[in-house]
C-alpha cells in the first residue's frame, strides 16, 4: 500500500537531484555575522550519565565531510559551521568563512542559509571548491521535512554572494570535485531507513538521478578523495537505530561511481542489501561492538586508513568502556586494526593526519570539565613509525570551563590552519566559541567571538 509518507517521498524524489536546477536564489546571504558564535545543541537522550551527546556542535557531524579546504590559489582557508547570531539562541545559521593566510586575519562570517527556526546542527553543510575557484556549500536536509540545498559562489575565491543551485532530498552531504569530471556526491536518503546514495554532475547545475549505494536497513557514512579514487567507509544500523551501529565496511570507485569495488578489487553489484557482503571488512557485532567513524584518509601508497571509535555500549559512562580509538587499514592485500588510544566518550570526534611515515591525530581525547560529556580536551598524538606506535606529544587545551569537541581536518591543511573545531557546555546551555590549531599543535586560536571591524586576527590562546 502506498502510505502517505511514501507518495510524499517519491514526489519530491521524482523532482529534486533528476531533473534540471531549480530556479535560482539570487543572493542569499545578505548578512554578516559580528562574530563565530556555534551552535549549542542538545539531542535530549538522557540517561545516567547526561545526554548521549551534547554541547557546541558547530563542527558536527563527522558524515559532514568536508567541511573546511585550504585553497592555495587564494591563500585562504575556507570553513563552513553550524552558528547563531546572538549568544543566547539555538537558531541555526549556516555560516562561511576563510582564514587569510598572508593577513593572518578573517572576515566576518557570512550567513549562507537560514534554516528558518531550525537548531539541529544534523542541517550544517560541507564545503568544496571547484578548479575554477567557485566555493560550493552543500546544506543538509533532514527527511524530506527539511530539504538540502546547494548553493555556489558568485565568484571565484569569494564570500559575497551566493546562488543557490539546487533543492533535494539530501542529509549527511560528501560532496567530493574531480578535476576535469566535475561532482561525485554521496548523500543519505531515509527511504527504507538512512540508505546510501549518490549523483554525479559535470558542473554542479545538471545532476544525474540519484543511485542507491546500499540498503541494509541503516548506514552512516564516511568518505576521502585521493587522485581521483574515492573511498567510501559505512556501517550498518539494525533496523535504522543509531545506537546500533556496528560492522565495517568499505567500496572504491575510481571512475564517478560507474563501477564500485572492494579494496582488492571485486567488482560489486549496488545497491548493498545484505549484512554479510564483499565489501565487510569487520564483524564488529559478532563481539557486541559499536562503531562511530571519525575519519578517513590515505598513507603514502595511497590506501585507505580510517580512525574509529569502538565502543561497547551506546549511552555515555563507564558501561561503554574502553572506548578504543582504532585504526583500520588496508595495507599489503588485507585489512589491518590497530588500537592507538582510550577516551571517555562515543562521540570524542577527532581527525588524522598523514605525512609519509609521520602521522598524527588531533582530537578531544583527555577528559574534560564535564567528564562524561560529549568531547573533552584535545591532544596532539603522533606517530613516527607509518601509525604502529603512537605517543601524545603535547595538550591543546587544558583546564577549560567547556569541553571541546569534533576536531575536523581541512583538506589540503595548511600547517597554520591544520585542525577546526569547536567548544561548549556538555551539561547546560552555553555559548560556543570555534579554534584551530597549528600543524605544530604549539598554537591555539580562537575565532573573534565578537567583531567590531570586518577583518580581525584571530585570538591565540595558547
Amino acid at each position: 500500500m502506498l502510505t502517505l509518507r511514501n507518495f510524499i517521498y517519491v514526489c519530491v524524489s521524482l523532482v529534486m537531484l533528476t531533473a534540471p536546477a531549480v530556479a535560482q536564489n539570487k543572493n542569499p546571504n545578505k548578512s554578516r555575522i559580528d562574530g563565530y558564535k556555534g551552535i549549542w545543541f542538545t539531542l535530549d537522550q538522557f540517561s545516567e550519565y547526561g545526554d548521549k551527546y551534547s554541547g557546541g556542535l558547530g563542527t558536527y557531524t563527522a558524515n559532514h565531510n568536508p567541511i573546511a579546504v585550504y585553497s592555495p590559489e587564494a591563500d585562504k582557508t575556507f570553513f563552513v559551521y553550524g552558528g547563531t547570531r546572538h549568544q543566547n539562541e539555538k537558531h541555526l545559521l549556516i555560516m562561511l568563512s576563510y582564514y587569510d593566510h598572508k593577513k593572518k586575519q578573517v572576515p566576518k562570517p557570512v550567513v549562507v542559509f537560514d534554516k528558518l527556526g531550525v537548531d539541529d546542527p544534523h542541517d550544517n553543510a560541507s564545503l568544496s571548491i571547484d578548479e575554477n575557484g567557485h566555493i560550493w556549500v552543500f546544506v543538509s536536509g533532514r527527511n524530506v521535512s527539511r530539504l538540502g540545498h546547494i548553493f555556489k559562489s558568485r565568484r571565484p575565491y569569494e564570500i559575497d554572494a551566493f546562488d543557490k543551485m539546487y533543492t533535494g532530498d539530501m542529509t549527511y552531504p560528501q560532496p567530493w570535485w574531480v578535476p576535469g569530471k566535475g561532482f561525485l556526491y554521496l548523500f543519505t536518503r531515509y527511504t527504507k531507513g538512512r540508505e546510501l546514495y549518490w549523483s554525479t554532475s559535470p558542473d554542479g547545475t545538471a545532476w544525474q538521478p540519484a543511485q542507491k549505494l546500499a540498503s541494509m536497513g541503516g548506514q552512516y557514512q564516511l568518505s576521502g578523495m585521493n587522485n581521483g579514487k574515492l573511498v567510501t567507509s559505512f556501517v550498518y544500523l539494525k533496523n535504522d537505530n543509531a545506537d546500533t551501529r556496528t560492522n565495517l565496511y568499505v567500496l572504491q570507485s575510481d571512475d564517478m561511481g560507474q563501477t564500485w569495488k572492494t579494496m582488492n578489487g571485486t567488482p560489486v553489484q549496488t545497491p548493498l542489501a545484505d549484512i554479510r557482503n564483499e565489501a565487510l571488512v569487520k564483524n564488529y557485532e559478532a563481539e557486541g561492538k559499536l562503531v562511530y567513524m571519525n575519519d578517513l584518509n590515505f598513507d603514502k601508497d595511497g590506501n585507505p586508513v580510517i580512525l574509529a571509535i569502538v565502543s561497547g555500549h551506546y549511552q555515555p559512562g563507564p558501561k561503554g568502556s574502553p572506548r578504543e580509538w582504532q585504526l583500520i587499514r588496508w595495507q599489503n592485500g588485507q585489512w589491518n586494526i590497530s588500537k592507538v588510544l582510550e577516551s571517555t566518550h562515543n562521540y570524542d570526534v577527532g581527525s588524522l593526519y598523514i605525512n609519509g611515515d609521520y602521522w598524527e591525530i588531533i582530537g578531544p581525547t583527555e577528559p574534560g570539565p564535564q567528564q562524561h560529556g560529549t568531547g573533552g580536551e584535545t591532544a596532539l598524538w603522533v606517530s613516527k613509525n607509518n601509525g604502529k606506535d603512537w605517543e601524545k606529544k603535547r595538550d591543546l587545551t587544558k583546564n577549560s570551563p567547556r569541553n571541546h569537541s569534533y576536531v575536523r581536518r581541512p583538506v589540503n591543511a595548511h600547517p597554520d590552519f591544520y585542525a577546526f573545531w569547536a567548544d561548549g557546555h556538555a551539561n547546560e546551555f552555553s555559548e560556543s566559541k570555534l579554534y584551530f590549531t597549528n600543524k605544530k599543535g604549539n598554537k591555539v586560536w580562537e575565532l573573534p567571538y565578537q567583531m567590531e571591524k570586518e577583518l580581525m586576527k584571530p585570538r591565540r590562546v595558547k
